[in-house]
Protein backbone atom coordinates (compact mmCIF):
# COMPACT_ATOMS: atom_id res chain seq x y z
CA UNK A 1 0.00 0.00 0.00
CA UNK A 2 1.80 3.17 -1.16
CA UNK A 3 1.79 6.18 1.13
CA UNK A 4 1.84 9.58 -0.55
CA UNK A 5 3.78 11.75 1.89
CA UNK A 6 3.36 14.86 -0.25
CA UNK A 7 -0.39 14.47 -0.01
CA UNK A 8 -0.19 14.15 3.79
CA UNK A 9 2.02 17.22 4.03
CA UNK A 10 -0.44 19.05 1.84
CA UNK A 11 -3.12 17.84 4.21
CA UNK A 12 -1.24 19.46 7.09
CA UNK A 13 -1.24 22.78 5.21
CA UNK A 14 -4.92 22.39 4.40
CA UNK A 15 -5.75 21.48 7.98
CA UNK A 16 -4.06 24.61 9.30
CA UNK A 17 -5.87 26.72 6.73
CA UNK A 18 -9.15 25.02 7.58
CA UNK A 19 -8.72 25.64 11.30
CA UNK A 20 -8.05 29.31 10.61
CA UNK A 21 -10.94 29.76 8.19
CA UNK A 22 -13.80 27.47 9.10
CA UNK A 23 -12.86 25.62 12.30
CA UNK A 24 -14.29 22.39 10.84
CA UNK A 25 -12.20 19.35 11.80
CA UNK A 26 -11.35 16.61 11.07
CA UNK A 27 -8.82 17.64 8.44
CA UNK A 28 -7.23 15.56 5.71
CA UNK A 29 -4.14 15.22 7.87
CA UNK A 30 -6.19 14.05 10.86
CA UNK A 31 -7.97 11.44 8.80
CA UNK A 32 -4.74 10.20 7.23
CA UNK A 33 -2.99 9.89 10.59
CA UNK A 34 -5.95 8.08 12.14
CA UNK A 35 -6.05 5.65 9.23
CA UNK A 36 -2.31 5.00 9.37
CA UNK A 37 -2.10 4.39 13.12
CA UNK A 38 -4.93 1.85 13.01
CA UNK A 39 -2.70 -0.38 10.88
CA UNK A 40 0.20 -0.79 13.31
CA UNK A 41 2.34 -2.90 11.01
CA UNK A 42 2.03 -0.37 8.19
CA UNK A 43 2.68 2.58 10.51
CA UNK A 44 5.85 0.99 11.89
CA UNK A 45 7.19 0.01 8.45
CA UNK A 46 6.52 3.54 7.16
CA UNK A 47 8.55 5.32 9.84
CA UNK A 48 11.83 5.09 7.95
CA UNK A 49 10.49 7.30 5.15
CA UNK A 50 7.97 9.34 7.12
CA UNK A 51 8.60 13.11 6.78
CA UNK A 52 9.62 14.71 10.07
CA UNK A 53 6.64 17.04 9.87
CA UNK A 54 4.28 14.11 10.40
CA UNK A 55 5.94 12.57 13.44
CA UNK A 56 4.24 14.78 16.09
CA UNK A 57 0.63 14.24 14.93
CA UNK A 58 1.23 10.51 14.39
CA UNK A 59 2.85 10.17 17.83
CA UNK A 60 -0.01 12.08 19.45
CA UNK A 61 -2.59 9.86 17.76
CA UNK A 62 -0.74 6.69 18.77
CA UNK A 63 -0.42 7.97 22.33
CA UNK A 64 -4.10 8.89 22.58
CA UNK A 65 -5.25 5.55 21.14
CA UNK A 66 -2.67 3.61 23.20
CA UNK A 67 -1.00 1.96 20.21
CA UNK A 68 2.06 1.15 22.29
CA UNK A 69 3.94 -0.83 19.65
CA UNK A 70 3.80 2.20 17.39
CA UNK A 71 5.04 4.44 20.22
CA UNK A 72 8.01 2.17 20.88
CA UNK A 73 8.95 2.16 17.20
CA UNK A 74 8.50 5.94 16.87
CA UNK A 75 10.90 6.63 19.76
CA UNK A 76 13.53 4.59 17.92
CA UNK A 77 12.97 6.59 14.72
CA UNK A 78 12.37 9.99 16.35
CA UNK A 79 13.95 12.63 14.06
CA UNK A 80 14.10 15.53 16.56
CA UNK A 81 16.46 16.26 19.44
CA UNK A 82 13.63 16.56 21.97
CA UNK A 83 10.64 14.40 22.78
CA UNK A 84 8.47 16.43 25.23
CA UNK A 85 5.92 14.18 26.92
CA UNK A 86 5.20 16.22 30.06
CA UNK A 87 1.58 17.15 29.37
CA UNK A 88 0.85 13.71 27.94
CA UNK A 89 2.34 11.76 30.84
CA UNK A 90 0.02 13.42 33.36
CA UNK A 91 -2.35 10.54 32.65
CA UNK A 92 -0.07 8.35 34.80
CA UNK A 93 -0.33 5.41 32.39
CA UNK A 94 2.50 3.06 33.38
CA UNK A 95 2.12 0.85 30.30
CA UNK A 96 2.50 3.84 28.01
CA UNK A 97 5.59 5.02 29.90
CA UNK A 98 7.04 1.52 29.54
CA UNK A 99 6.37 1.60 25.80
CA UNK A 100 8.27 4.89 25.44
CA UNK A 101 11.18 3.69 27.57
CA UNK A 102 11.28 0.40 25.65
CA UNK A 103 11.90 2.40 22.49
CA UNK A 104 14.72 4.29 24.15
CA UNK A 105 16.08 1.00 25.48
CA UNK A 106 16.26 -0.39 21.96
CA UNK A 107 18.25 2.65 20.86
CA UNK A 108 20.68 2.45 23.75
CA UNK A 109 21.31 -1.22 23.04
CA UNK A 110 22.58 -0.50 19.53
CA UNK A 111 26.32 -0.03 19.14
CA UNK A 112 25.82 1.92 15.92
CA UNK A 113 23.25 4.68 16.02
CA UNK A 114 20.40 4.46 13.51
CA UNK A 115 20.56 6.84 10.58
CA UNK A 116 17.72 9.03 11.84
CA UNK A 117 18.46 8.98 15.55
CA UNK A 118 18.67 12.56 16.80
CA UNK A 119 16.93 12.13 20.15
CA UNK A 120 18.99 13.68 22.93
CA UNK A 121 16.40 14.67 25.55
CA UNK A 122 13.29 12.79 26.70
CA UNK A 123 11.24 15.33 28.66
CA UNK A 124 8.77 13.84 31.11
CA UNK A 125 8.21 17.06 33.07
CA UNK A 126 6.11 20.09 32.17
CA UNK A 127 7.24 21.87 29.02
CA UNK A 128 6.18 25.15 27.48
CA UNK A 129 3.72 25.07 24.64
CA UNK A 130 1.50 22.45 23.05
CA UNK A 131 2.99 19.10 22.02
CA UNK A 132 2.45 19.87 18.31
CA UNK A 133 3.73 23.44 18.45
CA UNK A 134 7.19 22.34 19.62
CA UNK A 135 7.99 21.56 15.98
CA UNK A 136 5.42 23.16 13.70
CA UNK A 137 6.85 26.19 11.97
CA UNK A 138 10.34 25.73 13.43
CA UNK A 139 13.69 24.75 11.98
CA UNK A 140 13.19 21.25 13.40
CA UNK A 141 10.67 20.58 10.63
CA UNK A 142 12.61 21.77 7.65
CA UNK A 143 13.78 19.19 5.15
CA UNK A 144 17.19 20.92 5.06
CA UNK A 145 17.62 20.41 8.79
CA UNK A 146 16.66 16.78 8.41
CA UNK A 147 19.27 16.26 5.66
CA UNK A 148 21.99 17.80 7.85
CA UNK A 149 21.13 15.47 10.71
CA UNK A 150 21.35 12.43 8.48
CA UNK A 151 24.87 13.30 7.38
CA UNK A 152 26.24 14.52 10.73
CA UNK A 153 28.47 12.19 12.72
CA UNK A 154 26.58 11.58 15.97
CA UNK A 155 29.67 11.65 18.11
CA UNK A 156 31.61 14.43 16.37
CA UNK A 157 34.41 12.07 15.33
CA UNK A 158 35.00 10.58 18.77
CA UNK A 159 33.24 7.30 18.11
CA UNK A 160 31.48 7.61 21.47
CA UNK A 161 27.78 8.16 22.07
CA UNK A 162 26.67 10.96 24.32
CA UNK A 163 24.32 9.97 27.17
CA UNK A 164 20.63 10.60 26.60
CA UNK A 165 19.03 12.99 29.10
CA UNK A 166 15.74 12.02 30.74
CA UNK A 167 14.26 15.19 32.21
CA UNK A 168 11.48 15.02 34.82
CA UNK A 169 10.11 17.18 37.61
CA UNK A 170 9.90 14.89 40.64
CA UNK A 171 7.20 15.18 43.28
CA UNK A 172 7.64 12.83 46.23
CA UNK A 173 4.41 13.46 48.07
CA UNK A 174 3.11 10.10 49.22
CA UNK A 175 4.20 7.31 51.51
CA UNK A 176 4.77 5.03 48.55
CA UNK A 177 6.21 6.33 45.31
CA UNK A 178 3.96 6.73 42.32
CA UNK A 179 4.18 3.55 40.16
CA UNK A 180 5.45 5.52 37.15
CA UNK A 181 8.13 7.22 39.26
CA UNK A 182 9.11 3.94 40.88
CA UNK A 183 9.52 2.31 37.49
CA UNK A 184 11.43 5.29 36.07
CA UNK A 185 13.88 5.39 39.00
CA UNK A 186 14.62 1.68 38.74
CA UNK A 187 14.90 1.88 34.96
CA UNK A 188 17.41 4.75 35.16
CA UNK A 189 19.38 3.04 37.95
CA UNK A 190 20.05 0.09 35.65
CA UNK A 191 21.28 2.36 32.83
CA UNK A 192 23.24 5.08 34.65
CA UNK A 193 26.19 4.89 32.24
CA UNK A 194 24.01 5.68 29.22
CA UNK A 195 21.54 8.11 30.83
CA UNK A 196 21.31 11.24 32.93
CA UNK A 197 18.17 11.72 35.01
CA UNK A 198 17.81 15.48 35.12
CA UNK A 199 15.36 17.00 37.61
CA UNK A 200 14.88 20.77 37.56
CA UNK A 201 12.16 20.91 40.24
CA UNK A 202 12.04 18.58 43.25
CA UNK A 203 9.14 18.54 45.71
CA UNK A 204 9.39 16.42 48.87
CA UNK A 205 6.64 16.18 51.45
CA UNK A 206 5.15 14.09 54.23
CA UNK A 207 6.57 10.61 54.76
CA UNK A 208 8.02 10.57 51.26
CA UNK A 209 11.28 11.28 53.09
CA UNK A 210 11.53 7.55 53.50
CA UNK A 211 12.07 7.33 49.73
CA UNK A 212 14.37 10.29 49.27
CA UNK A 213 17.66 8.41 49.18
CA UNK A 214 16.64 5.83 46.59
CA UNK A 215 15.42 8.58 44.26
CA UNK A 216 18.19 11.14 44.70
CA UNK A 217 20.89 8.51 44.26
CA UNK A 218 19.98 8.29 40.56
CA UNK A 219 19.33 12.02 39.94
CA UNK A 220 21.99 14.26 38.43
CA UNK A 221 21.93 16.74 41.31
CA UNK A 222 23.72 19.42 39.27
CA UNK A 223 20.49 19.77 37.27
CA UNK A 224 18.28 20.66 40.23
CA UNK A 225 17.20 24.31 40.15
CA UNK A 226 14.30 24.37 42.60
CA UNK A 227 13.59 22.39 45.80
CA UNK A 228 10.50 22.49 47.99
CA UNK A 229 10.55 20.58 51.27
CA UNK A 230 7.27 20.23 53.17
CA UNK A 231 6.93 17.72 55.99
CA UNK A 232 4.76 16.93 58.97
CA UNK A 233 5.69 18.21 62.45
CA UNK A 234 6.53 14.67 63.55
CA UNK A 235 9.29 14.18 61.02
CA UNK A 236 12.54 16.03 60.51
CA UNK A 237 13.98 15.71 56.97
CA UNK A 238 17.46 16.77 57.99
CA UNK A 239 19.32 13.45 58.41
CA UNK A 240 18.17 12.11 55.02
CA UNK A 241 17.87 15.20 52.86
CA UNK A 242 20.67 17.53 53.99
CA UNK A 243 23.64 15.62 52.45
CA UNK A 244 22.02 15.82 49.02
CA UNK A 245 21.21 19.52 49.34
CA UNK A 246 24.89 20.45 49.38
CA UNK A 247 25.44 18.61 46.09
CA UNK A 248 22.87 20.73 44.22
CA UNK A 249 25.46 23.21 43.01
CA UNK A 250 23.05 25.02 40.65
CA UNK A 251 20.14 25.28 43.06
CA UNK A 252 18.47 28.68 42.67
CA UNK A 253 15.35 28.38 44.83
CA UNK A 254 14.85 26.68 48.20
CA UNK A 255 11.45 26.51 49.89
CA UNK A 256 11.13 25.12 53.44
CA UNK A 257 7.62 24.45 54.77
CA UNK A 258 6.39 23.04 58.08
CA UNK A 259 9.83 21.95 59.19
CA UNK A 260 10.14 21.49 62.92
CA UNK A 261 12.80 20.06 65.17
CA UNK A 262 11.32 17.39 67.42
CA UNK A 263 10.35 19.05 70.73
CA UNK A 264 11.79 16.04 72.60
CA UNK A 265 15.26 16.74 71.22
CA UNK A 266 17.78 18.09 73.68
CA UNK A 267 19.31 21.54 73.11
CA UNK A 268 22.54 19.86 71.97
CA UNK A 269 20.68 17.64 69.50
CA UNK A 270 18.81 20.63 68.10
CA UNK A 271 22.06 22.51 67.70
CA UNK A 272 23.62 19.57 65.84
CA UNK A 273 20.63 19.23 63.51
CA UNK A 274 20.72 22.93 62.63
CA UNK A 275 24.50 22.85 62.17
CA UNK A 276 24.36 19.85 59.80
CA UNK A 277 21.63 21.50 57.77
CA UNK A 278 23.15 24.96 57.53
CA UNK A 279 26.61 23.58 56.71
CA UNK A 280 25.22 22.48 53.35
CA UNK A 281 24.19 26.05 52.51
CA UNK A 282 27.84 27.10 52.16
CA UNK A 283 27.95 25.07 48.94
CA UNK A 284 24.92 26.74 47.29
CA UNK A 285 26.66 29.50 45.35
CA UNK A 286 23.73 29.99 42.95
CA UNK A 287 20.92 30.26 45.50
CA UNK A 288 18.88 33.38 44.76
CA UNK A 289 15.53 32.69 46.44
CA UNK A 290 14.91 31.46 49.98
CA UNK A 291 11.38 30.97 51.30
CA UNK A 292 10.48 29.75 54.78
CA UNK A 293 6.86 28.96 55.62
CA UNK A 294 5.16 27.96 58.87
CA UNK A 295 7.79 26.43 61.07
CA UNK A 296 9.99 26.90 64.11
CA UNK A 297 12.99 25.25 62.49
CA UNK A 298 14.70 28.63 62.18
CA UNK A 299 13.78 29.98 65.61
CA UNK A 300 16.95 31.27 67.26
CA UNK A 301 19.05 30.16 64.26
CA UNK A 302 18.03 32.41 61.37
CA UNK A 303 21.37 34.13 61.75
CA UNK A 304 23.11 30.80 61.10
CA UNK A 305 21.24 30.35 57.84
CA UNK A 306 21.86 33.87 56.55
CA UNK A 307 25.50 33.74 57.62
CA UNK A 308 26.04 30.56 55.56
CA UNK A 309 24.82 32.13 52.32
CA UNK A 310 27.85 33.60 50.58
CA UNK A 311 25.95 34.87 47.52
CA UNK A 312 23.38 37.67 47.97
CA UNK A 313 19.74 36.58 47.71
CA UNK A 314 17.32 38.26 45.34
CA UNK A 315 14.19 37.03 47.11
CA UNK A 316 13.62 36.38 50.80
CA UNK A 317 10.22 35.22 52.05
CA UNK A 318 9.11 34.34 55.57
CA UNK A 319 5.51 33.47 56.43
CA UNK A 320 4.02 32.51 59.79
CA UNK A 321 7.40 31.91 61.39
CA UNK A 322 8.52 32.67 64.93
CA UNK A 323 11.52 34.98 65.21
CA UNK A 324 13.70 35.51 68.23
CA UNK A 325 14.50 39.04 69.31
CA UNK A 326 18.16 38.38 68.51
CA UNK A 327 17.42 37.22 64.96
CA UNK A 328 15.16 40.20 64.36
CA UNK A 329 17.67 42.75 65.69
CA UNK A 330 20.44 41.35 63.48
CA UNK A 331 18.32 40.97 60.35
CA UNK A 332 20.01 43.79 58.45
CA UNK A 333 23.56 42.79 59.33
CA UNK A 334 23.94 39.88 56.91
CA UNK A 335 25.39 40.54 53.42
CA UNK A 336 23.21 37.74 51.99
CA UNK A 337 20.11 39.96 52.14
CA UNK A 338 21.74 43.27 51.30
CA UNK A 339 20.67 43.29 47.63
CA UNK A 340 17.13 41.92 47.77
CA UNK A 341 14.73 42.51 44.90
CA UNK A 342 11.79 41.02 46.80
CA UNK A 343 11.13 40.98 50.54
CA UNK A 344 8.00 39.29 51.82
CA UNK A 345 7.11 39.01 55.51
CA UNK A 346 3.68 37.51 56.13
CA UNK A 347 1.99 36.60 59.38
CA UNK A 348 5.12 37.42 61.39
CA UNK A 349 3.88 39.40 64.36
CA UNK A 350 6.03 42.50 64.74
CA UNK A 351 3.81 44.32 67.23
CA UNK A 352 6.16 43.57 70.12
CA UNK A 353 9.40 43.96 68.19
CA UNK A 354 11.32 47.14 67.52
CA UNK A 355 10.77 48.60 64.01
CA UNK A 356 14.38 49.79 63.84
CA UNK A 357 15.82 46.57 62.32
CA UNK A 358 13.25 46.69 59.53
CA UNK A 359 14.05 50.33 58.89
CA UNK A 360 17.77 49.54 58.69
CA UNK A 361 17.10 46.67 56.29
CA UNK A 362 14.98 48.89 54.01
CA UNK A 363 17.77 51.46 53.93
CA UNK A 364 20.23 48.76 52.91
CA UNK A 365 18.07 47.39 50.06
CA UNK A 366 16.59 50.75 48.98
CA UNK A 367 18.46 50.74 45.67
CA UNK A 368 17.45 47.19 44.67
CA UNK A 369 14.11 46.19 46.21
CA UNK A 370 11.24 46.02 43.69
CA UNK A 371 8.56 44.14 45.63
CA UNK A 372 7.82 44.67 49.32
CA UNK A 373 5.11 42.70 51.14
CA UNK A 374 4.58 43.41 54.85
CA UNK A 375 1.26 41.64 55.29
CA UNK A 376 -0.64 40.58 58.43
CA UNK A 377 2.32 41.54 60.62
CA UNK A 378 0.36 43.52 63.21
CA UNK A 379 2.19 46.73 62.27
CA UNK A 380 0.78 49.74 64.13
CA UNK A 381 1.05 53.50 63.68
CA UNK A 382 4.11 54.00 65.88
CA UNK A 383 6.04 51.30 64.01
CA UNK A 384 5.01 52.51 60.57
CA UNK A 385 6.19 56.03 61.34
CA UNK A 386 9.68 54.66 62.06
CA UNK A 387 10.03 52.80 58.78
CA UNK A 388 8.41 55.42 56.49
CA UNK A 389 11.62 57.49 55.93
CA UNK A 390 13.57 54.39 54.78
CA UNK A 391 10.61 53.18 52.72
CA UNK A 392 10.40 56.51 50.89
CA UNK A 393 13.91 55.93 49.53
CA UNK A 394 13.06 52.57 47.90
CA UNK A 395 12.81 54.20 44.48
CA UNK A 396 12.74 50.91 42.48
CA UNK A 397 9.55 49.63 44.08
CA UNK A 398 6.89 48.36 41.68
CA UNK A 399 4.74 46.49 44.23
CA UNK A 400 3.98 47.51 47.83
CA UNK A 401 1.55 45.81 50.20
CA UNK A 402 0.64 46.57 53.83
CA UNK A 403 -2.49 44.42 53.75
CA UNK A 404 -3.75 43.14 57.10
CA UNK A 405 -2.08 45.67 59.43
CA UNK A 406 -3.66 48.02 62.00
CA UNK A 407 -3.19 51.56 60.72
CA UNK A 408 -5.19 54.72 61.29
CA UNK A 409 -6.28 57.11 58.60
CA UNK A 410 -3.71 59.69 59.75
CA UNK A 411 -0.93 57.13 59.62
CA UNK A 412 -1.92 56.00 56.11
CA UNK A 413 -1.99 59.63 54.96
CA UNK A 414 1.48 60.10 56.43
CA UNK A 415 2.68 57.06 54.50
CA UNK A 416 1.14 58.18 51.20
CA UNK A 417 2.67 61.67 51.48
CA UNK A 418 6.12 60.08 51.70
CA UNK A 419 5.78 58.04 48.49
CA UNK A 420 6.30 60.92 46.05
CA UNK A 421 9.59 59.45 44.79
CA UNK A 422 8.15 55.98 44.28
CA UNK A 423 7.21 56.72 40.69
CA UNK A 424 7.65 53.11 39.50
CA UNK A 425 4.86 51.71 41.68
CA UNK A 426 2.35 49.68 39.68
CA UNK A 427 0.41 48.08 42.53
CA UNK A 428 -0.23 49.44 46.05
CA UNK A 429 -2.27 47.61 48.68
CA UNK A 430 -3.15 49.27 51.99
CA UNK A 431 -5.45 48.21 54.85
CA UNK A 432 -8.73 49.96 55.45
CA UNK A 433 -8.21 52.67 58.12
CA UNK A 434 -9.01 51.59 61.68
CA UNK A 435 -11.68 54.31 61.81
CA UNK A 436 -13.59 52.35 59.14
CA UNK A 437 -14.58 49.74 61.76
CA UNK A 438 -17.21 50.02 64.49
CA UNK A 439 -16.75 48.97 68.12
CA UNK A 440 -17.50 45.32 67.22
CA UNK A 441 -14.80 45.25 64.53
CA UNK A 442 -17.31 45.27 61.67
CA UNK A 443 -16.44 47.34 58.61
CA UNK A 444 -18.67 50.40 58.17
CA UNK A 445 -18.97 50.58 54.38
CA UNK A 446 -20.02 54.26 54.41
CA UNK A 447 -16.99 55.36 56.44
CA UNK A 448 -14.73 53.06 54.43
CA UNK A 449 -15.79 54.58 51.11
CA UNK A 450 -15.33 58.08 52.49
CA UNK A 451 -11.80 57.39 53.77
CA UNK A 452 -10.83 55.50 50.63
CA UNK A 453 -11.92 58.40 48.42
CA UNK A 454 -10.07 60.94 50.61
CA UNK A 455 -6.82 58.97 50.69
CA UNK A 456 -6.95 58.25 46.97
CA UNK A 457 -7.45 61.94 46.24
CA UNK A 458 -4.48 62.83 48.48
CA UNK A 459 -2.29 60.34 46.62
CA UNK A 460 -3.37 61.67 43.22
CA UNK A 461 -2.30 65.13 44.34
CA UNK A 462 1.20 63.76 44.99
CA UNK A 463 1.71 61.46 41.97
CA UNK A 464 -0.26 59.37 39.48
CA UNK A 465 -0.97 55.93 40.97
CA UNK A 466 -1.40 53.00 38.57
CA UNK A 467 -3.44 50.64 40.79
CA UNK A 468 -4.28 51.30 44.42
CA UNK A 469 -6.32 49.01 46.67
CA UNK A 470 -7.53 49.65 50.23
Amino acid sequence: MPIHWSLLEQGHWLSEKTRMSFQTPPSLLDLAVQSLVRNEALAISALEELPGLLFPPLFLEAFTRRHRRVLTAMVQAWPFTRLPLGSLMKTGDLKTLKAVLDGLDALLAQKVRPRRWNLQVLELGDVDGDFRSVWYGGAECSSEAMKKRRTTNDSAGTGRQRPVVVSADLSLTEGNLDPCLTYLVQWVRNRKDALHLCCRKLVISEIAFLNVSEVLEVVDLDCVREVEVDCSPELSPEPVFAPYLGQMSNLGKLVLCNIFVCPLSSPKEKEQIVARFTSQLFKLHNLRELAVYTGSFLVFCLHQVLRCLETPLETFLMTKCLLSTSDWENLSSWPSISQLKELRLGGIILAHLSPEPLSLLLEKIAATVQSLFLENCGIMDSQLNVIVPALSRCCQLTTLSFRGNFLSRASLEHLLRHTARLSKLRLEVYPAPLESYDARGVLDSRKYEQFRAELTEILRGIRKPKKIVF
